[in-house]
């Protein structure tokens, strides 16, 4: 699974693209909690890029054979039958706040998109997610079909609010194991686990005792030290005072051999491959800044069996505080992240008005996949999928599969940050190749 944006999302440059519009009846059902991250994303109101997306080639599409819509939307109305989070839609309530309601999803059709003038394959895609995908839309998640050379394309878009980029995985194995189910007439998801729904998590979390004092002043101290706000890129970006367009660069750091003696490597040193990474880049922040590395570090909340195949956002943000380059220094900063991001962040923020973001805004993701519970089957040339659009902050991604490690970076298109950013990301490649003594990589524009 590698990640990019949609605009370098390899698609035909010709092709029919389709999507799958459920039908949603105006009643709702139950109201449902709303987690802490849901409703400050949900909170900013509709916006086009607020989704997260997958594409993939199923196998059992043949180049130039129609597909048979509807056994593809019979398999997807199949993984919304599995996931309740696929069954809600938020709303504002006369108070303004945000509010989450079981809804119905029914049969429905299936939708030609027609290019404007210059418009690619993939531009309709976005357009598609970002208006189909939008916090507040019934449903805010839609199947789409690229059809044009080669195999047939599956995209699957869903607004954040709903998934995380495990839950992509969970996604697309879902479907596709319920697309071969009803290929070979078995009953459809027969052998898939059965899952909670998000909403079930989300009321556990809030039903737990409050932060211990000593995480709650950690968290005074840590946005404190950062000016009261998360903490921003340590680099100059330029003027982000407003959104800016976005750059997004992939960097292919190790291929599969290398990933492997980069783990031995972190072994030696008594620590996984997260920390020696979180080495690398202290260093290169104390070498290139003379500051410390703090960073925005998501983490997720499937600590218990029963959320491994389950759909939700999972993931909460908390800090990643490294003021020294060694690796049990950077082991114990990795820890003390995972344990801010493991308490309910509603009543530590509340004296802050919710979670303090500024422009410049810095935060670090790492994902192996080859860690994950969810086996995808081969063949299938998944990529997660992100919008393109105005940013003011940096976000970098670390994600390790099969084939090895790669980096995806979004940062504002200034003249700044294309020299700050592509100077630390460089550095932090090179740095990363250092510890398995491979050469310097310049990093290629994806």
């Amino acid at each position: 699974m590698r990640q990019t944006s949609i605009g370098s999302f390899p698609l035909p440059d010709r092709g029919r693209v389709s999507s799958y519009v459920a039908h949603v009846p105006a009643t709702e059902g139950r109201e449902l909690p709303v987690s802490f991250d849901q409703g400050i994303h949900v909170g900013v109101g509709p916006r086009p890029g607020s989704w997260m997306g997958v594409g993939f080639t199923p196998q059992v599409f043949t180049p130039g054979v129609p597909v048979d819509r509807d056994l593809l939307a019979a398999a997807w109305h199949a993984v919304i039958a599995r996931h309740g989070t696929l069954r809600t839609a938020f709303s504002t309530g006369a108070d303004g706040a945000v509010r989450l309601h079981e809804i119905e999803v029914l049969p429905g059709s299936w939708v030609d998109h027609i290019p404007a003038q210059g418009q690619r394959p993939a531009d309709v895609v976005q357009s598609v997610l970002d208006s189909a995908c939008s916090p507040y839309e019934r449903p805010s998640h839609r199947l789409l079909l690229v059809e044009g050379e080669g195999r047939p394309t599956v995209v699957i878009g869903a607004d954040h609010a709903h998934v995380d980029a495990w839950s992509m995985l969970v996604l697309v194995r879902d479907l596709t194991t319920i697309l071969d189910d009803l290929l070979a007439d078995r009953t459809p998801g027969a052998d898939l686990p059965p899952v909670p729904a998000f909403a079930e998590h989300t009321a556990l979390l809030a039903a737990q005792p409050p932060a211990p004092a000593e995480v709650t002043a950690r968290w005074a101290e840590i946005l404190r030290r950062a000016g009261g706000v998360m903490p921003v890129f340590p680099l100059s970006l330029g003027d982000v005072s407003r959104p800016r367009p976005d750059v997004v660069d992939v960097v292919d750091i190790l291929d599969a051999g290398e990933l492997a003696a980069y783990g031995d490597r972190a072994a030696e040193l008594g620590a996984r491959m997260l920390p020696l990474t979180v080495s690398v880049m202290t260093r290169v922040t104390l070498e290139l800044t003379g500051a410390p590395l703090r960073a925005v570090m998501p983490v997720h909340s499937r600590h218990e069996p029963r959320w491994r195949d389950a759909v939700g956002w999972f993931i909460t943000n908390s800090v990643l505080d490294a003021d020294l380059p060694d690796v049990p220094h950077c082991a114990a900063a990795v820890k003390e992240a995972v344990i801010l991001g493991s308490y309910p962040l509603a009543p530590i923020m509340a004296p802050y008005g919710g979670m303090p973001t500024a422009p410049g805004m810095f935060a670090l993701s790492w994902l192996d996949n080859r860690r994950l519970p969810v086996t995808l089957p081969p063949g299938l040339s998944p990529y997660q999928l992100s919008a393109s659009l105005p940013t003011q902050g940096v976000m970098v991604w670390f994600l390790l599969n099969d084939d090895g490690m790669h980096v995806r970076c979004r940062y504002p298109d200034t003249p700044e940050a294309h020299a700050s950013v592509g100077a630390w990301l460089t550095a932090v490649s090179d740095g990363i190749r250092a510890e398995v003594g491979r050469p310097p990589l310049r990093f290629a524009v994806a």
